[in-house]
């Protein structure tokens, strides 16, 4: 499956969705994020089921300001609409991978849950 280019008017709707959504913050001058390409794209080959995303950060600088992007590449991982991961700097393939599996194995409603009682905790951070 090849990436899915994400601009500010589809990147609410793409992420909006069940299931995994891996987005790659990149810049076309960004000589890690043309290395993390490759990468991205052979990962998201053996992984129909999830959206593989990319927000190039010269074209779409509002949306990657909004998101607080300061270093590229940056990957976020959602799922369930929930953002799980988000880290700076490429990743080796086997990482992603690792990355993508963990996700897998989460039990989102536990982890919604615990989301909810720390919004419900009174005078916590």
């Amino acid at each position: 499956m090849a990436t899915t280019h994400l601009t500010q008017s589809t990147f609410e709707k793409s992420i909006d969705r069940d299931g995994i959504v891996l987005v790659d913050w990149w810049a076309p001058w960004c000589p890690p994020c043309r290395a993390f390409g490759p990468v991205f794209e052979r990962v998201s080959g053996r992984h129909e089921e999830i959206l593989f995303a990319k927000v190039n950060t010269e074209e779409e600088g509002e949306l990657a300001a909004a998101f607080e992007i300061q270093s590229i590449p940056t990957v976020m991982l959602f799922r369930d609409k929930v953002l799980l991961f988000a880290e700076s700097g490429a990743m080796p393939e086997a990482a992603l991978e690792q990355l993508i599996e963990k996700a897998k194995g989460l039990d989102m409603a536990a982890v919604k849950a615990e989301m909810a009682s720390r919004d419900e905790a009174p005078g916590e951070p």
